[in-house]
């Protein structure tokens, strides 16, 4: 399937995106497919791509890693692009391509803690060249009119995370960056593989919010550990916004739950954002998609309710057995509320 619709500048969305509600960047994990899914569990919530190297956006398959599914453009769902790398001009260039695919913003990626990453000089290890990053943000932002962003950590290895964290900031809004997705815990690039890095340094949430606190001309938008939805309210109020990250994979509803008080929505029912799901894989299983390829991302949909086992051992053992669309999807969420309501008498 190729995702090559091409929107004039004239179709394309200017205005910065709502970021009260975001979900995190996440490699393997926040493909198109994820992304649609949980556009219809919180539809005014703001979706991340996977991160995507400048020398792929230059070199590679153009539509396969930029395009969007047609119903998503139309719809106009706001998803940022983040990008990795630390050459300003590659950069840019990745930039300038990707004007033309619907994003409402590009981000920077400082904050991956990967072993490749790494190798590759970017990520979290930019956060020792706060100078270069905003050579690199400021190239950027020259190749677009969409808003630049960076996502970061509180610090990494042994850099202070006052002090450390101060001067990073203070050089990217030097160069002209106005919003920050801030992972408050360290990074350790030496010792700790990047599953740990996501558990074992300790979260900091108070430093974050000093930060917010300190540069009320800035966005700060909180990130790390957000699993529950009322301790994540609880912060809301001392940042610009939070982002989710793994929670909105494994317990996606916790974004209706978020996106309710947030946006003043209703929370959507499980078997109306099925349904949804089922259009959608009807059309593109149509076109090649192999239907696990969207059913990964949904398995838990109905966590902590009556027939998550069932949803989750069907999705998982039939779909790439599957050539009817989404019917699988619409038979197993009828078998799950059908579940419940005899379970509830």
């Amino acid at each position: 399937m190729r995702y090559n619709h091409v929107m004039t500048t004239g179709e394309r969305k200017m205005t910065a995106p709502d970021r009260r509600l975001s979900v995190a960047p996440m490699m393997d994990w926040t493909d198109r497919h994820c992304r649609h899914f949980h556009h219809h569990v919180a539809p005014d919530a703001l979706l991340f791509t996977e991160m995507v190297t400048a020398d792929a956006v230059i070199h590679g398959d153009r539509d396969r890693l930029l395009g969007q599914p047609p119903e998503d453009i139309d719809a106009a769902v706001p998803v940022a692009l983040q990008l990795g790398g630390s050459d300003p001009a590659r950069l840019a260039e990745a930039t300038r391509i990707a004007n033309d695919y619907g994003y409402a913003e590009v981000n920077l990626n400082v904050g991956c803690p990967s072993d490749r990453v790494q190798s590759g000089r970017f990520g979290a290890c930019l956060m020792a060249e706060p100078a270069l990053v905003a050579e690199c943000v400021s190239a950027m932002a020259g190749a677009t009119s969409l808003p630049v962003t960076v996502k970061c950590r509180i610090g990494i290895d042994d850099m202070d995370e006052e002090s450390g964290l101060d001067s990073f900031i203070d050089a990217i809004h030097g160069a002209g960056i106005m919003t920050v997705y801030l992972h408050a815990r360290k990074a350790w690039l030496q010792g700790l593989s990047p599953k740990e890095n996501r558990d074992i340094p300790p979260l900091n949430y108070d430093r974050a919010a000093r930060l917010a606190a300190a540069r009320p001309d800035m966005q700060v938008i909180l990130n790390g550990g957000l699993d529950n939805a009322g301790a994540t309210l609880e912060q809301l109020p001392s940042f610009a916004g939070v982002m989710i990250g793994r929670a909105a994979y494994r317990t996606p509803m916790i974004l209706a739950d978020l996106a309710a008080p947030v946006f003043g929505r209703e929370v959507p029912a499980r078997l109306q954002i099925a349904g949804a799901m089922a259009d959608y894989a009807d059309r593109r299983t149509a076109e090649g998609v192999p239907l696990h390829a969207i059913t990964r991302h949904m398995l838990g949909l109905y966590h902590g309710q009556r027939g998550a086992r069932l949803w989750r051992r069907h999705l998982g053992e039939e779909a790439r057995n599957r050539r009817d669309g989404g019917a699988l999807i619409r038979e197993v969420a009828a078998a799950c509320e059908e579940m419940a309501a005899r379970l509830a008498a």
